[in-house]
């Protein structure tokens, strides 16, 4: 009896995990404040600027409520009441438009945006509109912290790798987190960190800050 209770517990784990959802793939973040610099500078920017940010995934493979998500993408603007990643200051309530992938159907676009939320967490709690665009997501895997988003005529980052011409005051570091929780990161330039569309009440369009992450993500 004890062997056949213990046959039957380990087929439900084993259902159990064949059922667990598993989803990994590229992200680029963009904040509206340099996340890879000297103390100096960061409190310059402090409490002036950094509440805009971009998030965006591109899902290599897996998917999200049961739906495969292979080869789609999803973005989030976002605008938040302070500095993202201040620990003297709460940036929330945040306001957040979601970029979802054009080619997704109606079932791929729910599952898109649910798991945006839930990576997004109190980021993308309040989410203003859903916008269904055209959307390009690259990373380039042969050049470090290279990157390239479109996201309709809404959004557009592009990113390199930080070099020795970078390092301004000579003790920069990563002073701000990327905003979730990522498999890997690293910190890039972003050469262009635009968006204007709807729903935030703002626009931005800024070159040349050392602003991004660049990285992967698993669930």
């Amino acid at each position: 009896m004890r062997y056949q209770f213990l046959i039957v517990l380990f087929l439900m784990l084993v259902s159990i995990a064949a059922g667990a959802q598993q989803i990994h793939g590229d992200y680029l973040e963009t904040r509206s404040a340099d996340v890879y610099t000297g103390q100096c500078f960061a409190n310059g920017e402090v409490n002036l600027v950094g509440n805009e940010a971009i998030l965006a995934w591109r899902v290599q493979s897996g998917g999200w409520d049961g739906v495969s998500l292979q080869g789609l993408s999803v973005a989030a603007a976002v605008r938040a009441k302070g500095t993202l990643g201040d620990p003297y200051e709460n940036p929330y309530p945040a306001k957040a438009v979601l970029l979802v992938d054009e080619q997704a159907s109606t079932q791929q676009r729910a599952a898109l945006v649910n798991f945006a939320k839930h990576m997004g967490g109190e980021l993308l709690n309040n989410v203003e509109q859903v916008i269904p665009v055209q959307m390009e997501l690259v990373v380039n895997a042969e050049h470090h912290g290279a990157a390239m988003l479109r996201a309709g005529k809404f959004a557009t980052v592009e990113t390199r790798s930080i070099g020795d011409k970078d390092h301004l005051c000579g003790n920069e570091e990563t002073y701000y987190l990327p905003l979730i929780q990522l498999a890997h990161a690293m910190p890039a330039v972003a050469l262009t960190d635009s968006y204007s569309g709807p729903g935030l009440g703002t626009s931005w369009d800024l070159h040349g800050k050392r602003s991004a992450f660049v990285g992967t993500f698993a669930r």
